[in-house]
């Protein structure tokens, strides 16, 4: 216990926030938020990321063996997430929506001619491919999400950290003017302290969410690629399979 409260008591920042006044220590609490808040984000963020890139491999790796039936493929694994397998959920997309133009389509051939089989068209291809880009936006948008945070912290940390150094300066003079004798010194001791420690947690703050923000940012992209470019592989193979054969 007396470790503890000695390790807390030689804590610079622990010093700063104890010695503020109430707006000094708002400027703590807010930066503090800001700091968890971040890490919280990033660290989920860096693990969703790492996860839907591992188990998307996974299924690119099963497609990859059972290409020559693109639409028989059966995979489902109980132990993932929906959000954690972006390729296994465009296929989702891109077979339901094959399966569906070609049952229509199988329905008006028998009608016509019950010999002929069922296929897929130009613009049924179309059709689906619009599915499969939908889809890639909307898992795009699914690791993005919340990373405005970072973003926030990368634009707000600094500035309430200048805030903080401007109102320690500010009590800093203003404790200079009133008081007097001992109760000088350490009244511009404590405005100094508010000064630099807002200062130097405002950076801390920002620093991590910016450089986990360009990253994850980057990272995102780059998996955003693969999925258009495992969209078309899947929609490649379905055409392969079923594409009507113009006479």
């Amino acid at each position: 216990m007396f470790v503890n409260k000695f390790i807390l008591t030689s804590n610079p920042f622990f010093q700063a926030y104890s010695q503020s006044d109430l707006l000094g220590k708002l400027i703590f609490l807010a930066l503090y938020f800001l700091s968890i808040c971040s890490w919280c984000v990033l660290l989920h963020r860096l693990w969703l990321c790492y996860q839907a890139k591992k188990y998307s491999q996974r299924f690119h790796e099963i497609f990859q063996m059972q290409k020559h039936n693109p639409l028989g493929l059966e995979y489902e694994n109980v132990t993932e997430k929906k959000e954690l397998n972006p390729f296994f959920n465009l296929y989702k997309t891109l077979k339901k929506h094959s399966l569906e133009v070609l049952a229509k389509n199988r329905h008006f051939s028998q009608l016509q001619d019950s010999s002929s089989a069922a296929s897929l068209s130009l613009s049924d291809i179309d059709f689906v491919a619009s599915h499969l880009c939908s889809q890639v936006a909307y898992e795009v948008k699914n690791l993005e999400r919340h990373l405005y945070i970072l973003s926030t912290t990368v634009s707000l940390a600094p500035f309430l950290g200048l805030l903080g150094t401007v109102w320690g300066i500010l009590t800093t003079f203003s404790a200079m003017q009133t008081a007097t004798g001992a109760n000088t010194h350490q009244m511009v001791l404590s405005g100094l302290s508010l000064a630099l420690a807002t200062t130097v947690l405002g950076l801390i703050d920002a620093i991590p969410a910016l450089m986990g923000y360009n990253y994850l940012k980057h990272s995102i992209k780059d998996f955003a690629t693969d999925m258009e470019g495992f969209s078309n592989e899947i929609l490649t193979a379905v055409e392969l399979q079923y594409r009507k054969v113009e006479h």
